[in-house]
């Protein structure tokens, strides 16, 4: 039992054995444990920026990443990974921003507002990661179709067999599964990580839904 539920115990005793525990030394149980959670998910999203990153650059050398700076791609993958780069760190600013906000909170009210911002953060983070990761890989699918030369030539063996949508759509599909797989894995990892900080900061804003009534 953490220091929050004995609080919470011991304040709805009327025994005269324990100390008399206010609300108010709960809601500063409650914004201490938000605070350390909002810390830890602006902490994790820099090392999970991190590991991308060091993958990245661990990857650079492997022959389907040499392959594909063959192509002429830096037109539409700059362009996509500055923005991508800019749009991460808007983030991190935002976890920062309601790390430092939830610190200095003198409210219930004013916490709780907080911790939805938080949850919305987050929840958004999320999704542009997802949809980031799609359109990355539609991107390299056109540029695959567009320049690759072993590609183009079984499509034009596909279209002069008259398979050519058969040829496209059985591309499309192994693409999509591949997406769909790293998509689930990229998914549960979150789930994982900030699904239980976003759990663990959703019953602090119960209990202090609690406290305002």
């Amino acid at each position: 039992m953490d220091e929050l539920e004995l609080l919470k115990k011991h304040w709805k005793k009327q025994d005269t054995e324990y100390p008399q525990v206010s609300a108010n030394d709960i809601y500063k149980m409650i914004l201490k444990r938000s605070s350390s959670i909002v810390k830890w998910i602006f902490i994790i999203s820099i090392l999970e920026f991190a590991l991308w990153t060091f993958l990245s650059f661990f990857l650079k050398d492997h022959k389907d990443a040499q392959h594909f700076d063959k192509f002429d791609s830096d037109f539409l993958l700059i362009p996509l990974t500055v923005l991508g780069y800019i749009i991460l760190i808007y983030f991190f600013y935002l976890f920062y921003r309601n790390f430092k906000r939830i610190s200095v909170t003198d409210s219930a009210k004013v916490l709780m507002e907080n911790i939805l911002k938080t949850r919305r953060t987050v929840k958004n983070y999320v999704f542009f990661n997802l949809a980031f990761m799609a359109i990355t890989f539609v991107a390299v699918l056109y540029i695959e179709f567009d320049q690759d030369k072993a590609f183009i030539s079984k499509a034009q063996t596909a279209a002069a067999n008259g398979e050519v949508f058969m040829f496209y759509a059985k591309t499309i599909l192994i693409v999509a599964g591949v997406l769909a797989v790293f998509g689930a894995v990229l998914l549960f990892f979150y789930w994982l990580i900030y699904g239980l900080l976003l759990r663990k900061l959703n019953r602090n804003y119960k209990e202090l839904k609690k406290l305002e009534m």
